[in-house]
């Protein structure tokens, strides 16, 4: 979970520092923000001044067992590096131990919103699937893989951003 630090007086020591959630804060950036700010600053190795979205390989998690982000809602944001099914191949790697996310359609662009608009990423959308490849059961887990498109992404190719959703009823065991 994020945190802040907050110090009750600017004249206490930073030992009596302690953390604290913002409250009423809430995390729903748009799909261009995403790609346009967030991703792209990852991929060029900028900081960002809160870690809002945590990096971690999201395939050696079933989606149940991701950590919690700072929404705590129903939607989770994850950095994650690009994983290969093999090694020269371009076919993503999205088995878990549990299962695997399976692509639902094809890539959708996403625009900035500057005059004229161009596209600044990409949108997947995926489903997750329990059990091996053609004999899964389909479940309520969503995510949206997002990624820069192949002239943006130069040498670092192989970041891309999730959210991952999950209905009200699971979201009690995701939290």
């Amino acid at each position: 979970m994020e945190v802040t630090k907050a110090v009750r007086n600017s004249s206490e020591k930073v030992e009596d520092e302690e953390e604290v959630m913002l409250p009423g804060f809430r995390f729903h950036p748009t799909d261009e923000e995403l790609v346009g700010f967030y991703l792209k600053r990852k991929v060029e190795k900028r900081a960002i001044r809160m870690e809002l979205i945590k990096q971690i390989d999201i395939y050696k998690y079933d989606p149940w067992d991701l950590p919690t982000s700072i929404v705590g809602d129903t939607e989770c944001y994850f950095f994650c590096r690009r994983g290969r099914k093999y090694r020269n191949s371009i076919r993503p790697n999205r088995v878990t131990s549990s299962g695997f996310w399976k692509a639902t359609g094809i890539d959708k662009p996403i625009y900035s919103v500057k005059d004229p608009p161009e596209c600044i990423g990409l949108k997947k959308s995926l489903v997750y699937y329990r059990g091996s490849a053609g004999k899964g059961t389909k479940t309520d887990w969503m995510m949206n893989e997002f990624r820069l498109p192949p002239n943006g992404q130069g040498k670092n190719a192989k970041f891309l951003r999730a959210k991952v959703d999950v209905t009200q009823e699971e979201a009690v065991s995701f939290l």
